[in-house]
């Protein structure tokens, strides 16, 4: 059944019912998008959340970070994170895939069903002026044939007048016939108009209007058939990221799940337990032997009176439930319990050696670029490398004080001395090789000074540790003697293996194919490394 067959005669009707079906898609996508505006509000208020309560806001030397119970919570913070995305993905999937895709197609259709109006308007205008044009000939008919019987009755009525002439009475004939001529010709455009019109009639009910009424039908039921995808996009849009916030939830689940209360309890007493013995028992004071001691004092054993006696206990605090004051912070870190005491050296003394094998490396790259200036001068000045040397040199010997200063307070509150070494092989000022001295400094091997005693082992870097893997090639543009100390010579257009890239120092560690391994000016080769 389609509309141009049963609703041939309901043009108001189909015209009412296809536009209350656009405005229906109108108020979904409207819907839509209210819907899409509380998913964004609901999200951003997740997000500022996640982001008042993200504890890396906090200091990361918290003790209460490294409780489970805090870094789960700390998960489930960032879970509410990830779910706040999954929230704007659901309001962004709703706008593109429904609300902006519907407004597209509303308008197509749109567009789509005025075409089809004003073809049916069309078609109705074309058989109300085919309808004026019969009326028009049936009236003129009418009206020729009136006269034309009114003219035929008064040629009849001047026959039978005697006393009207024979030119009277032809003179009426000729009129009566005329009339009759008229008349017939006005019965024939009638008749004319009234077959055309009857076949613009039968096509406009039978053809036209029921070819427009089934595209208006198609119409309407594309727009329902696109309604309904809509209406299950609405489902379908959260039902696709339900996974990942299922995910997400099995994230908070986990972090529940992840607390340890023990092990947070032995983190409290691995952070916080002072090193201090129990207190004994106090002795009784007898003060007694204040009245019945001998008049000498210099007796063994006994006290002087009875104030000597409460001296050493008298400044004992019941520290257990006393109120502390704030203790004053030292350099030695003396204030803390000796446990305590311990891991904040051994912390200061792992920054010290990082911090001090870093100006050791620069003091070799230093010495390396000075050696390479020295003797390819076209290369650079090596009095310009002069106060970087000495500021590293000065930086190493502070940073030698501070970790000697630091392992002798470490020494004394039991802790041991071996945490890190450091690489000690440098260049010094004149570009040689020195194995015991990071500033470039002679220093005699008999008598190395205290902080050489515990760090300076020689870290055989290029002797003990694996082969690298090349990370790329090179290709010599410039012979390179390769005359000092780490480097290595080159030929133009040698092709040599990368194995590490230039640090900012102009320098690249490269190697030959029988193992021949040092550095080379990285301005003298064009670098291909592997992606």
């Amino acid at each position: 059944m389609d509309w141009g067959t049963e609703l041939w005669d309901q043009y108001d009707i189909i015209e009412k019912h296809t536009q209350s079906g656009l405005e229906l898609v109108e108020k979904y996508v409207k819907f839509v998008k209210e819907r899409t505006e509380i998913e964004q509000n609901y999200a951003k208020q997740l997000r500022n959340l996640s982001k008042k309560y993200n504890l890396k806001r906090s200091s990361k030397d918290e003790p209460e970070c490294r409780l489970s119970s805090y870094q789960s919570f700390l998960d489930i913070v960032n879970e509410m994170n990830d779910y706040a995305g999954q929230r704007e993905l659901i309001a962004e999937n709703l706008m593109m895939n429904i609300c902006i895709d519907l407004t597209k197609y509303l308008q197509e259709l749109k567009q789509e069903r005025k075409t089809y109006l004003m073809e049916a308007k069309k078609a109705q205008q074309s058989l109300e002026s085919t309808y004026k044009q019969l009326d028009n000939s049936k009236k003129r008919f009418e009206r020729e044939w009136r006269e034309a019987e009114r003219a035929a009755q008064y040629a009849e009525k001047t026959d039978q007048d005697i006393n009207a002439t024979k030119a009277d009475v032809e003179k009426a004939k000729q009129q009566a016939h005329m009339r009759a001529h008229v008349a017939e010709e006005c019965k024939n455009d009638y008749a004319a108009q009234l077959q055309k019109y009857n076949k613009e009639q039968n096509q406009f009910y039978f053809n036209d209007m029921p070819l427009i009424f089934n595209k208006l039908q198609d119409l309407d039921e594309r727009r329902v058939q696109k309604l309904a995808q809509g209406y299950i996009l609405f489902s379908d849009t959260e039902k696709h990221v339900m996974p990942i916030i299922g995910k997400c939830l099995e994230g908070i689940t986990k972090a529940g799940t992840n607390v340890n209360e023990k092990n947070d309890s032995m983190v409290v007493i691995e952070q916080n337990k002072s090193g201090f013995e129990r207190p004994g028992d106090l002795e009784f004071e007898d003060y007694s032997q204040g009245i019945n001691r001998a008049s000498s004092d210099s007796s063994l054993g006994t006290p002087k009176g009875p104030m000597d006696l409460l001296g050493k206990n008298r400044s004992k605090n019941f520290w257990l439930f006393s109120k502390k004051s704030k203790p004053t912070v030292t350099e030695d870190f003396a204030h803390l319990p000796p446990e305590q005491r311990r891991k904040r050296l051994q912390q200061k003394l792992e920054e010290i050696c990082k911090e001090l094998q870093k100006e050791v490396d620069q003091s070799e790259a230093l010495g390396k670029m000075k050696d390479v200036y020295e003797k390819n001068p076209q290369m650079g000045d090596p009095a310009s490398l002069a106060s970087q040397i000495n500021q590293t040199s000065q930086n190493i010997e502070r940073l030698r004080a501070e970790l000697n200063k630091y392992e002798t307070w470490l020494a004394e509150a039991g802790g041991r001395g071996d945490t890190l070494r450091y690489k000690t092989h440098t260049f010094n000022n004149n570009g040689a090789h020195d194995m015991h001295s990071p500033d470039g400094a002679h220093s005699d091997e008999s008598t190395p000074d205290a902080s050489q005693a515990i760090y300076a082992e020689f870290d055989d870097d290029f002797e003990d540790e694996e082969v690298t893997a090349p990370i790329g090639k090179c290709t010599a543009m410039y012979n390179f003697p390769g005359a000092s100390e780490g480097t290595i010579s080159m030929q133009e257009g040698e092709v040599l293996a990368v194995v590490e890239e230039d640090k900012g120092d102009g320098w690249t560690r490269v190697r030959r194919n029988n193992g021949d391994e040092g550095y080379i000016p990285t301005s003298y080769v064009t670098i291909n490394l592997n992606k």
